[in-house]
């Protein structure tokens, strides 16, 4: 799967690591404080929040963590949030396998990356074997 094709007038708002379960409790908390602070209503605050606690949440546990970007710019004529999360872990071996409702390699539902995917406007993953795996949402403001 490609990249999102996102406008390059887009400003970096904050980098986050995640390292520990506590960093992904920071993290998504500063997701929302962004989400609110660029004009957000509280249910895509939710769903935003949401969506990326599960993202981090399978950063840390599959690949020992990785680095989260919050970037504001613009997607297909819509001022947008945009969280990229990039991990250097063992990636995923079958992305299609990975995207259906049930599946899940750990002991989960199985609703983690599809039911993030359902909660943004855009979704974007990308993940090489032995490399990691790039997950990029885009909620729009």
């Amino acid at each position: 799967m490609a990249e999102l094709q996102i406008d390059k007038n887009r400003d970096r708002i904050a980098t986050y690591t995640i390292q520990t379960e506590n960093d992904i409790v920071l993290a998504r908390q500063y997701v929302r404080f962004h989400a609110k602070q660029f004009g957000m209503g509280i249910v895509d605050q939710t769903r935003i929040t949401t969506a990326v606690s599960e993202l981090f949440r399978n950063m840390y546990q599959y690949a020992g963590g990785g680095d989260v970007y919050v970037d504001l710019g613009d997607f297909a004529g819509h001022h947008a949030l945009i969280i990229t999360c990039i991990d250097q872990g063992p990636g995923i071996e079958n992305l299609d396998q990975a995207m259906i409702d049930g599946y899940s390699s750990g002991a989960g539902m199985g609703f983690g990356l599809p039911g993030a995917k359902r909660l943004v406007d855009e979704f974007s993953i990308e993940s090489e074997i032995n490399k990691g795996t790039k997950v990029q949402v885009v909620k729009w403001i």
